[in-house]
């Protein structure tokens, strides 16, 4: 899944220079003011682990209840930018993930304990999903009680509804996993039914049926064990099919998550109230504890740290849903024992990489160049220092399945601030000197001040580098078209759950590459492409992993269509009224679903 890339933030002037920022890192100390680091790689091994299949008790309501939770109360909450999509079928990024949470709901959900284990279990389904043919063919139950935020029961018509409409044209930011396991690789599913439910056609019955109002079945030509877990995806969401409203329900869908919007003022304000035809008996992972959530825009980290550390008034009540602790603020935060007393902190499953639009950049000699001149160090530093990331050295992340701490053919753990000789030196071989660029970056704080310390060190090596700033609202939108006119531009991606296989194929298959599709890198490879393929096949997990890590490494050192810039941390801090706050493994954020006000 994307990283929160998409938020929109108002400009600010780079008061730092890059090598200032530079020689911060080089310090060692971050900027952090304190030895704690934060989380570690033995803490993202944890994270790591496979998902359990939860049964029928596992996923019976009500959730479990949070100690000391009481009722009441609205939780305010700054956000750096609005959220590019409410149609859970566009959600494929962490912010609209985490709201989605609260106002949407799927045939299957994430559960997690006290230590992060997680769990899938059924959402609005009995279960996580019956198979008797090895995972060739799923059937899902629905639970009676379901309803919308407009009384209307969800009945399996719906799902086949939610389904289908992800087929149609308008539908061009989400996950596409199930439509190609349901009808074919890339974008070839589109083509089994081209205007979704909407002209009165369905998939057949031999693909999706629905027998009754209750039983969805799904039926795959090969084994797709790993749906439970696709389907608790945001994107997979419910979309009840008297709510639907085409391109307008991006701007207002129908909850069925214990919330609802009240009120949106896109760019301005958002506010969430309790949706009464939720039933928490059918539910086992959210709760409802507060009347709502006050949600606004325009606040960046700094904004939203500094309020939430001064703990006064409102800001008691309030909580980071997808930014974090400021880099400036670290130090605050960390060296203060209240203040850390007040905050939550995990491993995150992204990656950032600069992406190199292989339509344009085609001599890896300049590839490799930049990748080895890239200052991986001063970069994350606007993203927190040494609580916000660490080095990347590959593009597959600490918390994924197959990830190997020794690997690093750029050599970037020893050399941390890049290597400008190497890099000047393959620039000359490739006669590359004052080759002009496109640099691109979303117009937030942190991707500013990370534009200048990648541009300065672009231009240090030879590079004509030219620098375009987008909105970030909507940045993976402008970055994700084929024909973007770009050759560099950052991007952050993490598992959708823990397998490669939530990696390598949305990024790297070239058969996947339209507009709005994540191979941002515009890869296509024919061996990366056949070995993507081939490897889907395999049902042993371990026999897949193994072979995912050698794709990766053919990617990383034969291609190297992204240089690998960091993998992040999170850390976030509350208001002192704020209850129930915890890291939440699945979202790589605070566990919205249980938050509460103390008084």
């Amino acid at each position: 899944m994307s990283i929160f890339g998409t938020r929109k933030a108002r400009a600010i002037v780079v008061a730092v220079a890059a090598g200032s920022l530079a020689l911060t890192a080089c310090g060692g100390n971050n900027n952090s003011g304190s030895k704690d680091k934060g989380k570690t790689k033995e803490d993202a091994a944890k994270q790591s682990a496979a998902v359990v299949l939860g049964d029928a008790k596992a996923s019976t309501g009500p959730a479990a209840p949070v100690e000391g939770a009481r009722p009441g109360g609205t939780i305010a909450v700054y956000q750096t930018d609005d959220f590019s999509h409410l149609d859970p079928a566009q959600s494929y990024v962490s912010d609209a993930r985490i709201l989605g949470r609260l106002i949407h709901r799927g045939l299957t959900q994430y559960q997690e304990d006290a230590n992060g284990k997680m769990t899938v279990v059924g959402d609005i389904a009995t279960d996580s999903g019956k198979t008797t043919d090895g995972g060739k063919t799923w059937t899902y139950t629905l639970k009676d009680g379901v309803k919308d935020q407009n009384g209307n029961v969800i009945t399996s018509a719906d799902i086949r509804h939610t389904i289908e409409r992800l087929y149609t044209p308008f539908v061009t930011d989400g996950p596409i996993y199930i439509q190609n396991w349901l009808s074919g690789a890339g974008t070839e599913y589109r083509k089994a039914l081209p205007e979704g439910p909407y002209t009165g056609k369905h998939l057949p019955n031999d693909v999706l049926e629905t027998p009754d109002e209750k039983t969805v079945i799904f039926k795959f030509k090969t084994p797709q064990v790993d749906l439970p877990q696709a389907l608790a995806m945001t994107g997979y969401s419910v979309v009840p099919a008297k709510g639907d409203t085409k391109e307008k329900y991006d701007t207002a869908p129908v909850a069925v998550g214990p919330y609802k919007i009240a009120d949106f003022k896109p760019g301005k304000e958002m506010k969430l109230v309790k949706n009464e035809n939720w039933d928490p008996k059918t539910d086992s992972v959210r709760h409802q504890y507060v009347d709502g959530f006050n949600i606004t825009f325009n606040q960046d980290d700094e904004a939203q740290t500094k309020a939430i550390l001064a703990d006064r008034d409102d800001a008691k009540n309030m909580i980071q849903m997808t930014g974090t602790v400021a880099t400036t603020q670290v130090p605050n935060v960390v060296n203060d024992a209240a203040a850390k007393a007040r905050t939550i902190s995990g491993y995150q499953p992204y990656v950032w990489q600069l992406n190199f639009n292989l339509d344009r950049v085609k001599d890896k000699r300049v590839r490799d160049a930049i990748t080895l001149a890239m200052p991986n160090q001063a970069v994350f530093q606007p993203d927190g220092g040494a609580y916000g990331g660490e080095v990347a050295t590959g593009l597959i992340s600490p918390t994924t399945p197959g990830f190997e701490k020794d690997y690093d053919p750029f050599g970037k753990a020893k050399k941390p601030q890049g290597d400008i000789e190497a890099a000047k030196k393959l620039i000359k071989e490739a006669g590359a000197e004052g080759l002009k660029l496109t640099y691109a970056y979303a117009n937030t704080p942190k991707r500013q001040k990370q534009a200048v310390v990648i541009a300065d060190r672009l231009k240090e090596i030879g590079i004509d580098v030219q620098k375009k700033e987008i909105d970030g609202a909507t940045w993976y939108e402008q970055v994700g078209k084929v024909n973007n006119g770009l050759d560099l531009y950052m991007t952050g991606w993490g598992q959708d759950w823990p397998s490669a296989s939530t990696v390598i194929p949305p990024l790297y298959d070239g058969k996947q590459l339209q507009d709005g599709s994540s191979v941002y890198s515009h890869i296509n490879d024919p061996k990366v492409n056949e070995e993507i393929a081939r490897i889907l096949t395999i049902v042993d997990p371990a026999e897949a992993q193994k072979a995912w890590t050698a794709l990766h490494h053919d990617i990383v050192e034969r291609i190297n269509p992204a240089a690998p810039l960091y993998f992040t941390k999170s850390l976030q801090i509350q208001g002192s009224n704020v209850g129930g706050a915890r890291y939440s493994n699945d979202l790589s954020a605070i566990d919205i679903t249980r938050v509460f006000l103390k008084s």
